[in-house]
């Protein structure tokens, strides 16, 4: 007898020709709608990307960073795509002890790294895709220049930095305060700049003479060579602009650092788990995270957990703090500091580990020693009344209380495509959020602040070094089943990306739930451990569980130790999914989203 279903808000989209979830409906839509053209999953989820930077300014941009997991049907194979820039060559720890500062303010000119995510999409297109950049460009061109509808979550953020877009970032209040008020929730909103800045772009690969692939690369050297880097370099000599410190700072971003930078390509970190390979990008991100977690829970019977019962919760927010903890003492740019990450995910380590994980709730930070080596923390502890928190906590925590120096939270978009020939892309695009730091005026966008991550410490993984990749929080999973390609997926969400994401991996894995029950099902997360967002502060013990959770299993919870806090009833993900199943009537695709906050949309058929 077949399983009676779960309750879910909506259901587990099937079909054979293609599958598209992601964080806003219009993205999944263009991206389908790419695939029925005849695009591949590559050209859709570029198409999504631009988009994505249009539709949900509050979480993305230009300006950002973007890591995707991908995988080529026609040559089996999987990569990570890497377009997390480094830091400039000024950013260094001398610099910024000479601006007294002790930690890397979450807002302005001082914190953005090369901007990643604009070489990022365009090298999967170049390398995997089959479109042009214009035809890749043109709905996000549309939405620019002709309106998109604007969630109440973007009204809610401009509404916090309303008195700094009119005080100080006047550039950014000409685009999203017009005629100096607050837009409505819901009103078609425009950014011209915007579109003619991808007017251009497209206009520069239509021109170039050669192949596909080399007028792709023209545009690529326009980003970095040409004149986005000339405008980006001029504009950080030139402009001061208030931060998170409350002063007023010059970026140290050069059109040097642009050029000397190309996103790239690298293997995957995998780990095997009962059949299924999980992979992740590498300690330049926290992705590995998720498979220390999933390397301490192969030692407990999950399968026998209720997952919404106290046992599974707590087994597994104990498993978190573990693998965090060692995230914070080891994980950092590979290419700058050696990361034991063979160790990290050894049956020894982690069978040692697991040991650690009792009845009670640990209230301290425990990373280990492996290999022998001795682990390191940072000592520089935040000034919590510096400002409120600028990363990427959720936007459904977003504090709504406005302020002038650029302190309000971002958060993060995804998407995932499978098409009918089997490729798959996970994709998470994060940052040059409209509050990150002031639009540059011809462009309609601004830069990011993923240096924000790195400590002003020496000797620490996570230092500050020029040139160096920061410690990101983005994180997409892909999975195969017996080899094969099996699932796609991801969520916003900065430190909580790798502890929502493994939640819908076990629930799939050990109880059987589809991707949308999964999505739909009730979730938690920690934040026992350092935040990586200015200003750093981390809550020992702290576990928020969504309202929908048993009364019983809360109480427990406390009665363990855990500092328990209930949100509401969906206000924990925001994942999204694409799966694909063989099975004896031939291939299926899946896709689920996510409900919470009334934007995630899966399409398919």
């Amino acid at each position: 007898m077949s399983k009676e279903p779960l309750f879910t808000t909506r259901p587990e989209i099937r079909g054979n020709f293609g599958v598209v979830a992601s964080t806003h409906w219009i993205a999944a839509q263009a991206a389908m709608g790419v695939l029925e053209r005849g695009g591949n999953a590559f050209d859709a989820a570029v198409t999504a990307g631009f988009v994505l930077q249009v539709v949900e300014p509050h979480l993305n941009g230009a300006g950002g960073d973007l890591p995707a997991l991908i995988w080529d049907a026609k040559k089996q194979k999987m990569d990570v795509l890497c377009g997390q820039g480094p830091s400039p060559r000024a950013a260094t720890l001398d610099a910024f002890s000479k601006l007294d500062l002790k930690l890397i303010p979450g807002s302005g000119l001082l914190a953005p790294c090369v901007p990643g995510a604009m070489d990022a999409w365009l090298l999967m297109l170049r390398d995997h895709g089959t479109i042009s950049v214009a035809e890749a460009l043109a709905p996000a061109i549309h939405y620019a220049g002709q309106g998109y509808p604007l969630v109440h979550r973007i009204v809610d953020t401009i509404a916090t930095v309303t008195e700094l877009f009119r005080d100080e970032w006047q550039t950014s209040a000409a685009i999203y305060l017009p005629h100096g008020n607050l837009p409505r929730p819901l009103q078609m909103f425009r950014n011209p700049a915007l579109a003619a800045f991808y007017e251009k772009l497209a206009k520069i690969g239509s021109e170039a003479a050669g192949s596909r692939e080399t007028k792709v690369d023209a545009v690529r050297k326009a980003w970095s060579e040409g004149f986005v880097a000339e405008r980006i370099d001029r504009f950080c000599r030139e402009t001061e602009a208030m931060d998170a410190s409350g002063r007023r700072h010059r970026g140290l971003l050069t059109g040097a650092d642009m050029a000397g930078w190309q996103a790239s390509w690298e293997a995957p970190l995998t780990y095997d788990y009962k059949g299924w390979t999980v992979a992740k990008c590498g300690p330049w991100s926290q992705g590995p995270a998720f498979l220390q977690q999933l390397a301490l829970l192969r030692y407990f019977d999950l399968d026998k957990m209720d997952p919404v019962g106290p046992d599974f919760v707590h087994v597994v927010a104990e498993a978190t703090k573990l693998a965090f903890a060692d995230r914070e003492a080891w994980y950092g740019d590979p290419n700058a500091v050696a990361v034991p990450m063979q160790a990290l995910l050894s049956d020894t380590y982690n069978a040692a580990r697991a040991k650690l994980i009792g009845e009670r709730a640990s209230l301290e930070l425990r990373p280990g020693n492996p290999d022998g080596g001795s682990a390191k923390l940072a000592s520089v502890k935040a000034d919590v009344g510096m400002a409120a928190g600028v990363g990427e906590p959720t936007v459904g925590n977003l504090d709504p209380v406005p302020n002038k120096r650029g302190a309000a939270s971002g958060d993060t978009c995804h998407v995932d495509v499978i098409d009918r020939w089997g490729n798959m892309v996970a994709a998470t695009p994060s940052g040059g959020w409209l509050q990150s730091s002031p639009v540059i005026p011809e462009f309609g966008f601004c830069l990011g602040t993923r240096a924000q991550m790195f400590w002003l410490e020496d000797g620490l993984p996570n230092s500050l070094r020029p040139g160096v990749r920061p410690r990101t929080t983005l994180s997409p999973s892909m999975v195969l089943k017996d080899g094969q390609p099996a699932m796609a997926f991801g969520t916003p969400g900065g430190d909580q990306q790798d502890q929502w994401s493994p939640q819908l991996f076990l629930k799939i894995a050990h109880h059987g739930l589809n991707l949308q029950e999964a999505i739909d099902n009730p979730a938690f997360h920690s934040e026992h451990f350092p935040s990586s967002f200015y200003p750093r502060k981390a809550k020992p013990g702290f576990l928020a569980l969504e309202g929908r959770f048993p009364k019983a299993t809360i109480e427990e919870l406390r009665r363990r130790g855990h500092d328990v806090h209930v949100g509401g009833d969906w206000s924990e993900g925001r994942l999204c999914a694409t799966a694909i199943e063989q099975t004896p009537e031939g291939t299926v695709l899946k896709a689920g989203a996510n409900p919470r906050g009334m934007q995630g949309y899966a399409v398919g058929r």
